[in-house]
Parts: C-alpha cells; sequence; structure tokens
C-alpha cells in the first residue's frame, strides 16, 4: 500500500515538473520565401499591395488605424511613424508585423503572405525605402 502511494505521488512530482518545465517562451521564424532580388517600386509594387491588403475600410486607411497606407498617404505614414528601418530592415515594425513576429499579424483576415508582401517590403527596405 505505502509502494502504491510512493509511486502515485513520484509519478505526480514527475508530471508537475514536465508541465512547468516544458514552457516556451521564445518562437523562432523560419523564412521559407525566396529573397527578392530585383529593383522593387513602392508606387508599382508596393501601393498596389496596400491598397488590396491594408487600406480597406476598418484599417489602414484615411481616418483608420495608423499608418495610413491609403495610395496618396502611404509612404508619409510609413516614413513619419518610423515603420521601417533601412540601417535594420528585417526589425522594421512593418515587417515585423507582415510576418507575425509582432502581433497581430497583418494583413488581418488575409491569406498569409498575399502577393509575396513579405519578401517585397523586406526588399524595398532593403534598397533604401525609396518614394519610387
Amino acid at each position: 500500500m505505502l509502494t502504491m502511494k510512493r509511486s502515485a505521488l513520484v509519478m505526480g512530482l514527475v508530471m508537475l515538473l514536465a508541465f512547468y518545465g516544458c514552457s516556451k517562451d521564445t518562437t523562432v521564424y523560419l523564412s521559407t520565401e525566396q529573397e527578392v532580388t530585383e529593383p522593387v517600386s513602392f508606387s508599382k509594387q508596393m501601393v498596389p499591395i496596400f491598397t488590396a491588403s491594408c487600406s480597406i475600410s476598418g484599417c489602414h486607411s484615411k481616418g483608420g488605424l495608423k499608418p495610413d497606407l491609403s495610395a496618396e498617404n502611404a509612404y508619409i505614414s510609413l516614413t513619419v511613424g518610423n515603420y521601417y528601418n533601412v540601417s535594420d530592415p528585417a526589425n522594421s515594425v512593418i515587417y515585423l508585423w507582415l510576418t507575425g513576429k509582432k502581433t497581430p499579424a497583418m494583413p488581418l483576415g488575409a491569406a498569409n503572405n498575399p502577393s509575396n508582401i513579405n519578401g517585397l517590403t523586406l526588399a524595398w527596405i532593403k534598397q533604401g525605402a525609396k518614394n519610387n
């Protein structure tokens, strides 16, 4: 009888240690995208994606959530709001949101990585985040 109680106690302690010892405090994101190496045009490539995926009613449109990603305000909003960092592109706020490394992951409710927005955004920032 004492052996069964001791076994149950030991099993309980093992389970308790396993429960508390198996916690996750870091998530590692691996990129499965191919790097975009051709020049990225903000007006011809980025703005159409922002218009279709971000600057929709109730989201990042005029009078909506910041940054305003409407065609006429996207560049200035991203610049003034410090949403990109040409010195450290992979840690730019906009890129972190798009990749899900910063929550909430963007675009909300959309297919993961529409139009290669992650790769294009990173390439655009790496290329100097030009208003071209």
